[in-house]
């Protein structure tokens, strides 16, 4: 069974996901930016939303639960850190469990750092991840509430995937985060190709997402930074940039 994958421009610089099983019809929102432009994706392929899956709390991932709840009365699973913060949450889920959606393992990982409660969503048999706003490409998420040490850790987690795990990460940050990465570790050639490809993806119009943690681990200046100490000191460098 192939799982399908959708991503679609949200908001300013946002993307959308859906998840979807051509077998038995089961759709999954990877959180939820804009609920009428989900809306108009699941309409546009005949789908029925009957899943959202939030990686964090913030408005800009769960802004769309209550009006796509009201409108599928689909289930809504997040972080249990977060269920106070989480609209119409209905499941709680925790790093180091696991759920089934169509059949399929669906893996948890607990990723704070952006926030406390942050987690990923990993899928073993599609050989994807959906990292929230943990990993960029050639990026990390502000510390809005974690630690270096606690994004360090979190990663790690990420970088322990397979090599050719697709990466769906939920902003278009690549271009900017290359000028920053560039300014850091400028002599890295595998920086310098991440680079190019991107740039010549933006110019054709394409989304720079999914990356993949092969090429994360040797271009993301975070990731190159080789602890978690040096991880802050280039996190505060950027937050300034």
């Amino acid at each position: 069974m192939t799982l399908e994958v959708v991503l679609f421009p949200c908001l300013s610089d946002n993307y959308g996901f859906l998840l979807h099983d051509p077998e038995s019809g089961a759709t999954a929102a990877i959180d939820t930016p804009d609920a009428k432009e989900i809306a108009a994706q699941c309409e546009a392929r005949g789908w029925t939303l009957t899943e959202i899956w939030n990686t964090h709390w913030h408005p800009d991932h769960t802004g769309g639960n209550v009006a796509l709840k009201r409108r599928y009365d689909c289930v809504v699973r997040g972080p249990h850190r977060a269920a106070g913060e989480l609209p119409v949450q209905d499941i709680q889920v925790a790093g180091g469990e696991s759920f089934t959606f169509a059949g399929q393992k669906i893996d948890v990982i607990h990723t704070p750092g952006h926030t406390d409660e942050h987690i990923v969503y990993h899928v073993p048999s599609a050989e994807l991840a959906f990292v929230g706003d943990t990993i960029f490409a050639l990026g990390c998420g502000r510390l809005f509430e974690g630690t270096p040490e606690q994004m360090w850790e979190s990663l790690s987690k990420i970088m322990a995937l397979p090599d050719h795990t697709r990466l769906y990460c939920a902003h278009e940050y690549t271009l900017s985060n290359a000028r920053f990465a560039l300014s850091v570790d400028g002599e890295n050639a595998d920086l310098l190709n991440a680079v190019e490809d991107a740039t010549a993806k933006r110019d054709a119009g394409q989304p720079t997402v999914p990356t993949t943690v092969a090429v994360e681990k040797v271009a993301n200046p975070f990731i190159t930074a080789g602890s978690a100490t040096e991880l802050g000191r280039r996190r505060a460098l950027k937050d300034a940039f």
